[in-house]
């Protein structure tokens, strides 16, 4: 007999998969109407234990290569742009064609061209190692996660301007623009205001003087978890 825990999650995990269903169309409702019987595993095992909730989660997220082509990823959690899946030994190692092996090589190089976070588990692991898989998830919180508490209190385009400077390379003022689609004077304003607060430094001396432009210790610390 199931526990009073276990039926409540049952009944949120229904009531939430039938929401992403009534919001889905095309493909990926399609994929949503499969035997999702992975990405259950992940939310009873890894991420309700973990996060407690499922609010800003999502299921069979589609993503879309340079190419166009879609793809469609098991969880996603829109705060860090995180994507984790579940995979099983026999369908995608056991039954994989040399032909699927090399389309899952190019799904996931293009998570990374798109900047996402990936953790992969099996469903061995969640069956049989699942604190184990449970302090993966920790730690990649405590690295990235919980850091990045300190952008709730910066505005949309700075927090825009740390997303794309979070490869930690120099960037100039006419990237700031693109990045923030506004002109030079506006860009000039929120990496001023940045570098009061800790967030980018300049570089250069003279003429090149707060031309160019990185992530300081705080913005390392948020984006990456770690300090140079």
């Amino acid at each position: 007999m199931k526990s009073l825990t276990e039926r409540n999650f049952d009944t949120d995990m229904k009531a939430f998969i039938a929401d992403k269903r009534t919001s889905a169309k095309g493909q990926r409702l399609e994929m949503l109407a499969r035997d999702l019987h992975g990405t259950i595993k992940l939310l009873r095992t890894l991420i309700m234990p973990v996060f407690g909730s499922l609010e800003g989660f999502q299921l069979e997220y589609e993503f879309v290569s340079p190419g166009g082509y879609k793809y469609y990823a098991d969880v996603y959690y829109e705060p860090m742009r995180l994507i984790i899946e579940c995979d099983g030994y026999v369908p995608h190692v056991e039954l994989m064609t040399r032909e699927r092996f090399s389309m899952d090589r190019q799904r996931l190089r293009c998570m990374a061209v798109a900047g996402y976070l990936y953790m992969p588990f099996s469903w061995d692991e969640l069956d049989k190692k699942p604190d184990a898989c449970r302090g993966s998830l920790f730690e990649l919180l405590g690295r990235r996660g919980r850091a990045r508490e300190g952008l709730e209190s910066i505005g949309p385009r700075e927090r825009e301007l740390l997303r794309n400077a979070a490869d930690g390379k120099a960037f100039k003022l006419t990237d700031a623009c693109r990045w923030l689609q506004v002109g030079k004077d506006t860009a000039r304003t929120v990496l001023r205001r940045m570098m009061a607060d800790g967030w980018i430094v300049s570089e250069g001396e003279g003429v090149r003087r707060h031309h160019v432009y990185r992530l300081g210790e705080k913005g390392l610390r948020v984006m990456t978890g770690r300090v140079d």
